[in-house]
């Protein structure tokens, strides 16, 4: 199974410098997708990823549904399924394990400076961080941590994120499902591209019907 490469990955894919150690990382992450317990290697990277780990479950989640086109939305809703799940740790390491783990996090993804300012209006528009960050290349894991953190209403995140995660992965498995191969590329480089799109026009709706009704 060919490895997509690295050079296929925007900087904003990969929230982090990419290092030997990171590359080494990657390659390993994707050729979990060819390991014959893939699906459970799925679910155990979309867990992590969702709270500590930089590599997102999309590249192990795109080799396999290539591989068996069939499977494209068990695939899908396995990965999403422990998404959640892992959001949910995420919350509970910045709401229980802060100091400990949560900060330390922030720090390695350079939010850390920034977390006082933001912490003040977080809650405001939590739902929608939580949403914007599980469905396009900013880091859920941050958002997740910081929900926790500021306390976000439990049911509002867990909402957000089934949407979030749900839509991202889905549309990706429908996509390889419906063309294969030849949407790869475009997936890779382009579809981040257009959830980020939908996302601020989703957002500016919102905002302007609040502001001008």
């Amino acid at each position: 199974m060919a490895r997509l490469g690295l050079l296929h990955l925007r900087s904003t894919d990969l929230p982090v410098r990419i290092t030997p150690l990171l590359r080494r990382l990657y390659d390993w992450t994707i050729d979990l997708a060819a390991h014959r317990h893939a699906l459970w290697a799925l679910a155990i990277i979309a867990f992590v990823e969702s709270s500590i780990f930089p590599i997102p479950p999309d590249v192990v989640m795109i080799p396999m549904i290539l591989a068996a086109r069939d499977r494209a939305w068990k695939i899908a809703a396995v990965c999403t399924v422990a998404s959640v799940i892992g959001g949910l740790a995420g919350y509970g390491i910045g709401h229980y394990l802060f100091e400990e783990i949560g900060r330390p996090m922030l720090a390695f993804y350079h939010y850390d400076a920034k977390f006082a300012a933001f912490q003040e209006t977080y809650n405001q528009w939590g739902a929608w961080a939580v949403f914007i960050a599980g469905v396009t290349p900013f880091p859920y894991k941050v958002i997740t941590i910081l929900s926790g953190t500021t306390g976000l209403d439990l049911p509002v995140f867990m909402v957000s994120s089934i949407l979030a995660r749900g839509l991202r992965f889905f549309i990706v498995a429908a996509l390889l499902w419906k063309f294969g191969a030849p949407i790869r590329l475009f997936i890779e480089k382009r579809l981040s591209l257009l959830f980020i799109g939908f996302c601020v026009l989703l957002v500016g709706g919102f905002v302007a019907v609040k502001f001008v009704g």
